[in-house]
């Protein structure tokens, strides 16, 4: 399959692209590729490109079966009006409609748990509650979340979002919040449900998984991707922290 990865460069785009390399034939979007490793840049097509731009979209999406979208703006501090409405909004709207123009079947995309994150830290939240973002930025992913929607229902293009936690927080020796270990999704984990999203039969054109680790205590549910996606997560941040950790 011709797999399109925007914000490939990104840090979640990095290694799902590591990670797909030899199962598609991947395309890559970005604004630049500075730092794209040598052997990435000989097996992939690589597209310096502004998703703002709709005549661009159409064009990267020519051809393309499925689409990766990570690309935007990932902070939780980002302005509305200086990045979120271009970066967010304005591209995945431009992305989605291109690819329903050029007969993409399915989109993956980010979304983040910032659409719930105004929730009480002792809530574990999940795909069917109401939404409560704490930012901007989630309210810019709540957006992309509805457009999704619309794109699946009423123009018959299947879509399934990603609500991505914490996926850059842990590092060995430094301590975590207990609300980012119960966020924390690993790279392996992120990986690993980029694909089964992929290529997963769908019952429904539209689905909303939460997109964390196995972690001792959750954030978020992830019971949706597990029954929808067969998503088996291996990583739990309590235990990386060595809290909780079970006996061998």
């Amino acid at each position: 399959m011709r797999v399109l990865i925007t914000g490939s460069s990104g840090k979640i785009g990095t290694i799902v692209t590591q990670h797909l390399i030899d199962k598609h034939e991947l395309i890559l979007a970005d604004l630049h590729f500075d730092h794209l490793a040598d052997d990435i840049k000989q097996r992939t097509t690589q597209h310096v490109v502004n998703l703002a731009d709709p005549d661009a979209c159409l064009e990267l999406t020519a051809g393309v079966d499925l689409v990766v979208h990570l690309a935007g703006n990932p902070s939780p501090d980002a302005e509305f009006y200086d990045s979120l409405l271009n970066d967010n909004m304005k591209s995945s709207y431009n992305l989605f409609a291109a690819c329903q123009q050029n007969g993409v079947s399915r989109i993956v995309f980010a979304s983040s748990a910032q659409v719930m994150e105004a929730y009480p830290v002792d809530v574990q939240t999940t795909t069917t509650m109401q939404i409560r973002p704490k930012n901007m930025y989630g309210v810019s992913k709540a957006f992309v979340e509805s457009l999704a929607s619309y794109y699946a229902y009423e123009c018959g293009m299947e879509s399934v979002g990603l609500r991505i936690g914490a996926f850059d927080e842990f590092q060995h020796g430094k301590p975590m919040t207990a609300r980012d270990m119960s966020a924390y999704i690993s790279p392996a984990d992120i990986c690993q449900l980029v694909e089964k999203a992929l290529i997963t039969p769908l019952k429904e054109p539209f689905l909303l998984v939460n997109a964390i680790s196995n972690n001792r205590f959750k954030r978020l549910s992830i019971e949706d991707a597990i029954q929808a996606l067969d998503y088996r997560p291996q990583d739990d941040a309590f235990a990386l922290q060595h809290i909780f950790k079970e006996d061998s």
